[in-house]
C-alpha cells in the first residue's frame, strides 16, 4: 500500500507547483511510474480521491504513464530495453554489465493549471 505514500507526494508537489504559479485550480497532473517501481497504476487512482478532497486538485485528472526499463551497458555504452526472450543481455554486445536508467522511480511529470 505505498501507493497511498507516493499519491500523497504528488498532490503535495502538484499543489506547491499551483500556489507558486497562483493558479485558482489544477485540472491534470501526469504522473510517470516506472515499471520497476512497485507502484502499481491501479492503487494509485483507486487513492487519488481521497488524497485530493480539500485540495486545489479536487477536481482535477491523474494520468498515470508506465515508463519501461531502460538500461546501460557497462560494457560498450549502448542504451536498451532489457528483455526475456534475450536474458536480459545487451543486444549489442551480448554484455551482462548493465545498469537501469530509467524505469526506476515514480516522478510527477505535468502539472496543468487554471489561472
Amino acid at each position: 500500500m505505498h501507493e497511498m505514500s507516493y499519491i500523497a507526494k504528488m498532490v503535495n508537489m502538484a499543489e506547491d507547483v499551483a500556489r507558486e504559479n497562483k493558479a485558482r485550480s489544477v485540472k491534470k497532473i501526469v504522473v510517470e511510474i516506472g515499471k520497476t517501481s512497485g507502484v502499481m497504476p491501479y492503487y494509485m487512482h483507486k487513492y487519488y480521491p481521497d488524497a485530493v478532497k480539500g485540495t486545489l486538485l479536487e477536481n482535477a485528472e491523474l494520468e498515470c504513464l508506465e515508463v519501461p526499463v531502460k538500461a546501460l551497458c557497462e560494457e560498450c555504452g549502448n542504451e536498451y530495453l532489457p528483455n526475456r526472450e534475450n536474458r536480459y543481455l545487451c543486444p549489442v554486445c551480448g554484455g551482462r554489465k548493465a545498469h537501469i536508467i530509467e524505469g526506476k522511480g515514480v516522478v510527477l511529470r505535468n502539472v496543468i493549471v487554471e489561472d
